[in-house]
């Protein structure tokens, strides 16, 4: 307790030495990078500007979007930086700034996903009803709740941890993130346990919970229903249960990966499996909405096609 400080500085330490190959590992992620801004930039502006594609299902898919720029542009410039310097040091006011950008991006992609997955839900379950329920007000309360909801927790979780003595100031990430930083403490760390355990159950598991509930009513409705039906419905919902899945598998693995010793570990597997949630799901999310469903599809060759 005597050597505990709140350092100016963080030092991130999984940056591998790579030598000259730095160069080309920049130019590869940087090219990643725009391909991300220019998807995600793609969806969003034939969304907005073909009025036949202002319905909840594709005005929740430009969420998705944005928040997929809104978490790269969080991550990549500092990334991006950090792989042609010598040192990594990130002041601690940046560090959380980092954080919240990145725990906000999470959180709003498992939020935004439910409301996708309640969407489906009622368009299949009750389409006589979808109408009267999906109404442009319910679509703009799922939003605001999409994007609100997960504030509150993250910043509780961050400011306890903001507030805590710490013994060292390096944290075995490329990114800022809150368990490593709670893992330097010089004091007990219960309180900061217990919230993140809650702000997992409220920003993970809840939204995981709600979506496998709607799947199940979608599927026992696609059990007694005809053949052009179940194809219908599985052309609608492919996109997202793809999306669905491959996020919650990268952030199992964040996830894992925080509880683990690091420095036990493969610097190269634990610096892919901690990029994964940040990098796939970008990538994943124009591609599969983009190229699986035929209105979005057609208005995107419209446009290259001029």
């Amino acid at each position: 307790m005597l050597n505990a400080t709140l350092p100016f500085y963080f030092n991130l330490t999984m940056f591998l030495n790579i030598g000259q190959y730095r160069y080309p590992v920049f130019v590869l992620c940087f090219l990643l990078y725009m391909f991300i801004v220019a998807a995600n930039l793609v969806i969003i502006l034939v969304i907005i500007k073909e009025r036949s594609l202002h319905e909840p299902m594709f005005i929740f898919i430009l969420f998705l979007s944005v928040n997929s720029m809104y978490g790269s542009f969080g991550f990549f410039p500092r990334f991006l930086g950090d792989l042609l310097s010598d040192s990594h040091l990130m002041s601690r006011p940046a560090c959380f700034a980092q954080m919240y950008v990145i725990y906000t991006y999470a959180t709003n992609e498992f939020t935004i996903l439910g409301i996708m997955a309640y969407d489906r839900y009622v368009a299949v379950c009750h389409p006589l009803h979808y109408r009267s329920k999906m109404t442009p007000r319910v679509v703009s309360k799922l939003g605001a709740l999409a994007w609100i909801y997960p504030v509150f927790p993250i910043v509780a979780c961050m400011y306890l941890s903001y507030r805590l003595p710490l013994c060292g100031n390096k944290i075995p990430k490329v990114f800022c993130a809150n368990w490593p930083v709670v893992k330097l403490s010089c004091v007990t760390t219960f309180m900061n346990n217990l919230v993140g355990m809650l702000v997992t159950t409220i920003n993970i598991i809840l939204p995981l919970a709600f979506v496998l509930y709607t799947y199940i009513h979608i599927l026992l409705v696609c059990r007694k229903a005809c053949s052009a039906f179940r194809g219908k419905v599985f052309q609608s919902c492919l996109p997202h249960v793809v999306t669905f899945v491959s996020y919650s598998i990268t952030v199992f693995c964040d996830v894992a990966l925080s509880r683990y010793n690091l420095e036990e570990s493969h610097p190269f597997v634990a610096v892919v499996l901690s990029l994964e949630f940040v990098l796939i799901p970008p990538i994943l999310n124009p591609l599969m909405y983009g190229l699986k469903l035929p209105e979005i599809k057609r208005h995107i060759l419209k446009i290259l096609s001029c």
